[in-house]
């Protein structure tokens, strides 16, 4: 098959994020089964506009906002090389590629944005976005990444529950997989320092751990508009054992996961929650918000904690509770390797082509 992925971020994009890494571990499968994948996605500054990622082609164009209208140019005069487009929904604004080709388009969803872009945009631009979030219902097949997305696929924006197929995320097992854990008691946040991710929630429960186990540390990897503010707020609360490592080699990040004793995740919502199947093939537990996502992730007291979201309290307990409870931890840590090892980029491209191969124009 000839197949044409649009994405605003590549894999060699500076923000790329879990969306990149599941667009990578996919397509790159699909070109080693002897498919060809073309990728449109935005500009780097410093990447060629053309370029090619272990067989997957690359195309670069336009910035944040032009791509949207350069990609469904694209499509409109190339489409027809293509056997089928997907189009990769993952910052709220569809692609419109049915509007322009009749080549088969299939939608893949992370999640629904429409709660979270009041968070992280002015309010006329939340609602105008927001809007054209829900125009996906002109697509006729859907990729949702979790059951939480499907669910708020029909439940929000009614697409028949037919029309949507769940192709749950992986885990590369050759790279992540247990290693020694740190002597002192680790918590590990992973992510982008956006607003609706709650990093300061990282934070601010982290202050109430350490009255209880004096030796934790917090390991903070990622970076983004937040991080000024993350650093200010954890001198105002004089936490010393704050480590702020910004955007690490993917090597680094491996072995942070396997060195913590637990991961906390505190979005307000996720598509997965990549980070969660990542660490627990590291056997490490999470302790998470109870959100769409992260709900798929993390299985409450079998491979990690589930708590309300937003009550700082409830999430230092958990993370309390974790580093404290030895039987506790090791076996959620138990439980957390075992529900990764049914994660397997293998079986979800094998998921991803039997979806792809029988949609319809």
């Amino acid at each position: 098959m000839r197949i044409l992925w649009i994405n605003h971020r590549d894999p060699k994009h500076p923000q790329a994020g879990g969306a990149e890494v599941r667009m990578y571990e996919i397509a790159r499968r699909l070109v080693k089964m002897g498919h060809e994948v073309t990728v449109v996605s935005e500009k780097v500054d410093g990447v060629p506009t053309e370029d090619e990622i272990e067989g997957i082609r690359v195309r670069r164009m336009g910035g944040r906002a032009t791509i949207h209208i350069l990609a469904p140019l694209y499509v409109k005069r190339r489409g027809r090389q293509y056997d089928v487009i997907i189009d990769d929904v993952a910052h709220a604004v569809p692609w419109y590629s049915p509007l322009v080709t009749k080549t088969p388009v299939v939608a893949q969803i992370h999640h629904i944005h429409q709660d979270i872009l009041r968070m992280e945009l002015p309010k006329p631009l939340a609602l105008i976005v927001g809007k054209a979030e829900e125009t996906i219902k002109i697509y006729r097949q859907f990729i949702a990444v979790s059951p939480s997305t499907k669910r708020e696929l029909v439940e929000r924006f009614g697409i028949d529950p037919s029309r949507v197929a769940v192709v749950p995320n992986g885990v590369d097992h050759e790279k992540y997989k247990p290693g020694p854990k740190d002597p002192n008691p680790t918590v590990l946040w992973v992510g982008r320092l956006k607003r609706y991710k709650n990093p300061h929630h990282a934070l601010l429960a982290f202050k109430a751990v350490k009255l209880e186990v004096p030796d934790a540390q917090l390991v903070i990897i990622g970076a983004g508009e937040e991080e000024p503010e993350m650093r200010r707020l954890a001198k105002r609360l004089e936490l010393a054992d704050v480590h702020f490592l910004g955007r690490v080699p993917e090597e680094e990040k491996v072995k942070w996961m396997q060195k913590a004793w637990v991961l906390v995740l505190t979005s307000a919502k996720e598509g997965w929650g990549l980070a969660v199947t990542e660490a627990a093939a590291c056997k490490t537990p999470a302790v998470a918000y109870d959100v769409p996502g992260l709900r798929d992730a993390v299985k409450h007291m079998k491979t990690g904690l589930l708590v309300e979201p937003e009550n700082i309290q409830k999430l230092a307990r958990a993370v309390t509770l974790v580093l404290t409870d030895d039987n506790l931890r090791n076996a959620l840590a138990e439980g957390a390797y075992r529900y990764a090892q049914n994660l397997d980029w293998n079986y979800a491209t094998e998921r991803f082509l039997g979806v792809i191969k029988h949609v319809e124009a």
